[in-house]
């Protein structure tokens, strides 16, 4: 029995910025992106105002060098991308290096900070700095993103076992009665056709209205010692509670169907149909 066990994989986002001081290399800097592994899930070019600059750096409100950096960032057109790959945040600032250019020159001369910025504030890219910091950032940039946590092992379990293995082991063992010469086409049409959560028809009526319908012949069937010694009110009574839940026409309609022409006339003198 092979005991392996594999890594688990955690696909996460993170954003990324290519700055004023780096734009004239965009191209360049997102072919670097997509060989280092990770997707653009969304990109945007645009020129952010003072005012949006200030809002995206408020946690860093305060320091000495904002001023500085908001009126650096608001100077000219950047690039934004929402970028996705296994450890993403992690992994796009090793790629970025060192937040100030003039030291990533000397201790990371190949990160791309070292290659195209020029200092501390003028350092080319940007890259969040944690899960809550790319949440945030992403949807600075782009409104409209959902951004879902990561589920836990146990909660996937969970779900598989309540929503997947059981329709999923029917289909097998479907497949394995009818043995299709392509198992793996004929499996997933059947899942298709047999998905729990798609509504189903049954003769014109939703399944659970003809649930219902079964449940109102067994009950007309075991009343009906009830209608051979002419009890009717006694049979009326028993389907009060169907009224609730169709038509009262349509329970009518089916006693009229069920019980014979005597009992027809009791129906109608008492019912006017």
């Amino acid at each position: 029995m092979n005991l392996t066990i594999y890594p688990r994989i955690y696909v996460g986002q993170t954003l990324a910025l290519i700055k004023p001081d780096a734009i004239h290399k965009d191209e360049e800097i997102e072919d670097i992106i997509l060989k280092s592994g990770f997707i653009i899930l969304q990109k945007r070019r645009l020129q952010l105002s003072p005012e949006q600059c200030s809002d995206f750096y408020a946690d860093l409100y305060g320091n000495v060098f904002y001023p500085v950096l908001t009126a650096f960032m608001s100077s000219g057109p950047i690039v934004a991308m929402a970028l996705a790959r296994d450890n993403a945040i992690a992994h796009w600032r090793s790629i970025i290096g060192p937040l100030d250019s003039m030291k990533a020159r000397e201790t990371h001369p190949d990160r791309l900070r070292a290659k195209y910025g020029t200092c501390k504030i003028e350092n080319a890219l940007h890259g969040s700095e944690s899960f809550h910091a790319a949440e945030r950032e992403i949807k600075f940039m782009f409104p409209n993103t959902v951004i879902e946590p990561f589920p836990s092992r146990e909660s996937i379990e969970v779900y598989l076992n309540r929503y997947v293995n059981p329709t999923l082991l029917l289909g097998l063992t479907e497949l394995c009665k009818h043995k299709p010469h392509n198992p793996c086409i004929w499996l997933a049409d059947w899942l298709i056709n047999n998905d729990p959560n798609k509504p189903k028809i049954y003769d014109g009526a939703t399944v659970e209205e003809a649930e219902w319908q079964q449940i109102i012949y067994k009950q007309m069937y075991l009343f009906s010692t009830v209608i051979k010694y002419n009890d009717f009110p006694v049979l009326i009574l028993c389907f009060v509670c169907f009224l609730v839940k169709f038509d009262q026409l349509h329970v009518l309609l089916l006693l009229w169907n069920w019980c014979s022409n005597a009992k027809k006339m009791f129906l109608s003198k008492y019912y006017s149909l």
